[in-house]
């Protein structure tokens, strides 16, 4: 028996934040494509110790400045060197400015040699996965209308610090994570799940989907309520650029549909942001014509 959570499926893209000019290039094809094809998100990874790849926050006000419809998230922001206070104006600043377009990506930090190197503190993965959750509250203080807030925790302080300005919608927190504890944070006070899937296969998820429900459960929040979003790399074969034989999904067409089909009837997945295969806009194009309105027609019809 498959799990499905029943939520409305959505898709989006993951462009490079790559700063060479045919690589930004590329990008803004592939932002053009999914704004043009009609998808829902577009996904941005930050990396700030990334020598090759531009300021993502930069980057997601850009794409915002130059699209109508895309919403934009951060796939996932970098904690240990951006304060959580501050990247709550930024996300807030950028959802009033966007018309209410952005989500927040959250993630408790990796590489912890380049965050050294650039400043910030190493954490252990007890401490990384404590300030996830501090910052989460901090955010949520920096979003709330009270005239001021205070928060002591181990890793983080508000003093009285006035909050605002808002988001200009109900802005969702979606983390990506991975182990059992921050599992259970996502089911009791997360509004999404954020992983990819060359990284964490379908294999991974039952026992990982049965903790975030359980954390729901405790916190008398439905399972339904949590947003469980999949990142795709691959290559769409038969239509504009072809890929390396080892990426993770590679076919035609009817193959991507029915292995979206099968993420969302039997795997719990319901958002699919699509890393194109050579950054290629063409590829994006045939996801949105094809795939995308198969996959929708699929699951409507297996849950009608």
């Amino acid at each position: 028996m498959g799990t499905d959570y029943g939520r409305d499926i959505a898709f989006g893209v993951f462009p490079s934040p790559d700063a060479a000019p045919d690589a930004l290039r590329r990008t803004w094809a592939v932002v053009e494509a999914a704004e043009r094809g009609g998808l829902d998100l577009a996904g941005f990874q930050d990396h700030p110790y990334q020598r090759r790849h531009l300021d993502a926050w930069s980057l997601m006000a850009t794409v915002l400045a130059r699209t109508e419809r895309l919403r934009v998230f951060p796939d996932v922001a970098h904690l240990p060197l951006r304060s959580p206070a501050v990247m709550a104006k930024q996300a807030a600043t950028l959802d009033v400015l966007s018309g209410g377009r952005f989500e927040l990506g959250l993630g408790a930090g990796a590489f912890w040699e380049a965050i050294e190197a650039m400043g910030g503190r190493r954490r252990t993965p007890r401490e990384a996965a404590d300030a996830l959750l501090e910052a989460m509250e901090v955010i949520r203080l920096m979003w709330s209308d009270q005239r001021s807030v205070r928060f002591e925790g181990d890793h983080y302080r508000l003093a009285g610090v006035k909050p605002g300005p808002a988001p200009a919608h109900d802005m969702g927190i979606w983390l990506g994570v991975s182990g059992p504890r921050l599992l259970g944070a996502v089911g009791r006070a997360a509004d999404g799940w954020v992983v990819s899937h060359p990284y964490l296969g379908t294999e991974a998820l039952p026992g990982m989907h049965a903790r975030i429900d359980e954390g729901a459960a405790e916190a008398g929040r439905e399972p339904a309520h949590v947003r469980r979003v999949y990142n795709l790399w691959g290559t769409i074969t038969g239509h504009g650029v072809g890929g390396d034989s080892g990426e993770a999904l590679r076919g035609p067409v009817e193959a991507w549909v029915e292995a979206v089909t099968g993420f969302v009837l039997e795997h719990g997945m319901d958002t699919f942001v699509l890393g194109p295969a050579e950054g290629a806009a063409s590829q994006v194009e045939v996801f949105a014509a094809e795939v995308v309105p198969a996959v929708r027609a699929a699951v409507e019809a297996a849950r009608a």
